[in-house]
């Protein structure tokens, strides 16, 4: 019996040390004030003759908390006995010890951990319709600092391995230059006005930050790391290739390389996890799961994955080749540079952008005609098919304006404004 208890402590203390603290401190005062009320009953002193023990208990805890109520106890002290006085001065002084001072000290040390917890990320994150990023590279940056031109308030979940800080520091800048750059914009634009004008003007279209960021640091391929920021609620995740770039050492970085050469084994770990989870039926509907490949050898295992993990109306898995992308986007541009503007406006969710609605395929030139006799505010663009589905495309200001209808006065005339920055010779 002795032995099995003593392991149970030591197992207890092993597991959890700060609740065996808690434990002891509550063991040792309950004992103290059993006994001092125990003693003080026991010892009752004129006037306290009729005291109990449950209101000699309650006196004990009184006089812990505050020394002067040992007058309840000690009316006169000329009249006490030196025991019941000497005992009554050591149950305040071992009580402001073991009571006041090791309970504010547990307190206190465990307030410090909690926000300690909470700044490295060991917290859980409630929330839902957020975007997840997987990974850090030299374009997430890119990626973060792109959602600030959405018009909607955007969450976003960042989970790395290592650098948190850095990470941290990057969005940071990246944002608060954006930001910057964005309202310098609209002062020289309503430089014109007078005084009051234009700062009326430039308070009233200001640009403002609408981001909450969090960086996490953690196991990527953990499933439990991946619930704890609520990926199963998000409405998009990112996969992004690690950065290779910062390694402790040359070799290291050597040993990467070579590694990324031959695939990417990691982006084929985490997109596993990912598909488990958002695949599942307690995962929200209609999730996107977006991974960057490099590499002939990940695209093909991704498409497999696609195959056996894809779940329609749960999961969605796009996987996207960054290297190839990048290369027809400047080829493109090579050919007419002026695309560059198309791209910085459409590809982006600054201004206009393109939106996909599944619908059936038909002539573009008859639904063009339909389309514009009742909607004014988007332009569809063409038809895809794409995993047997068929999607119209449409450039909007925002999805909603795809379903908005004109005015009901349809023959009524509609004034259209060139935006020259735009505009495209030939």
């Amino acid at each position: 019996m002795k032995g099995k208890l003593k392991e149970w402590i030591s197992t207890q203390r092993a597991k959890n040390p700060g609740g065996v603290v808690l434990g002891v401190i509550l063991l040792f005062n309950i004992a103290v004030f059993l006994i001092a009320a125990t003693v003080i009953s026991t010892f009752s002193l004129e006037g306290t003759e009729q005291m109990g023990f449950m209101e000699a208990a309650f006196c004990t805890v009184t006089m812990i908390l505050d020394a002067g109520c040992i007058q309840f106890v000690i009316a006169d002290i000329g009249e006490a006995g030196v025991f019941i006085s000497l005992f009554c001065l050591c149950v305040v002084f071992v009580g402001m010890i073991s009571f006041t001072g090791a309970v504010i000290g547990y307190v206190t040390n465990y307030i410090s951990g909690f926000i300690d917890a909470a700044n490295e990320g060991k917290h859980r994150i409630y929330m839902e319709n957020h975007v997840v990023i997987l990974n850090w590279n030299n374009r997430a940056s890119e990626i973060v600092n792109d959602f600030l031109y959405k018009r909607e308030k955007q969450k976003i979940v960042v989970l790395v391995d290592t650098r948190k800080d850095e990470v941290k520091r990057e969005i940071g800048e990246r944002i608060g230059d954006t930001v910057a750059r964005e309202n310098k914009k609209i002062r020289a634009q309503y430089a014109h006005l007078s005084w009051l004008r234009r700062h009326i003007a430039v308070y009233r279209h200001r640009f403002v930050n609408k981001l909450t960021v969090f960086v996490r640091e953690g196991d990527v391929f953990s499933s439990k790391q991946l619930s704890e920021i609520s990926l199963e609620r998000a409405r998009s995740v990112i996969i992004l290739e690690q950065d290779i770039n910062y390694c402790a050492c040359k070799y290291e970085l050597s040993e990467k390389r070579e590694q990324a050469e031959r695939g990417n084994s990691q982006t084929v770990k985490i997109l596993m996890q990912v598909a488990d989870i958002t695949a599942a039926a307690f995962s929200a509907d209609n999730q996107r799961v977006i991974v960057e490949v490099a590499d002939e050898w990940t695209w093909n295992l991704v498409q497999e994955i696609i195959k056996s993990k894809q779940v329609s109306g749960k999961c969605h898995i796009v996987p996207v080749r960054v290297n190839q992308v990048l290369g027809q986007i400047l080829s493109q541009f090579s050919l007419m540079p002026e695309l560059n503007g198309v791209y910085a406006e459409l590809f982006s969710n600054r201004g206009a952008e393109i939106y996909a609605r599944e619908q059936e395929e038909q002539p573009l030139d008859l639904y063009l005609r339909e389309y514009f006799s009742a909607h004014r505010h988007a332009i569809p663009l063409t038809f895809m098919n794409s995993n047997g589905r068929s999607y119209c495309y449409y450039a909007a200001d925002w999805e909603g304006d795809i379903d908005k209808r004109a005015a009901s006065d349809a023959a009524r005339g509609y004034q259209v404004k060139l935006n020259r920055s735009y505009w495209i010779e030939q």
